[in-house]
């Protein structure tokens, strides 16, 4: 089963890892995490969902993890490679 956690858009020049996960399944687009992203790093589309716009910003401060209602975002340490297991299948998902 694919997983549905999206960081946003390849774009170049970005950092090669991204700081936040969003998990598109569980976001509701309430724009509380944009709202509260002390670095302008999420966007919403108008009808939208969060995205990760700008990774390079990311402090890591995990304001965004923290007051997300859905536990859809996930701040990944620096030191992070690949994915987390969020969002990846199990019960929680069903």
């Amino acid at each position: 089963m694919p997983g549905s956690i999206e960081a946003g858009p390849a774009v170049e020049g970005w950092p090669a890892e991204v700081p936040v996960e969003i998990n598109q399944k569980w976001c509701k687009g309430c724009d509380i995490c944009v709202a509260f992203c002390p670095k302008e790093v999420l966007t919403r589309p108008e009808g939208g969902k969060a995205q990760v716009a700008h990774p390079e910003k990311c402090t890591r401060c995990g304001l965004c993890e923290i007051m997300c209602p859905d536990l859809a975002i996930v701040v990944l340490p620096a030191a992070h490679k690949g994915t987390s297991s969020r969002g990846q299948g199990g019960a929680a998902d069903a």
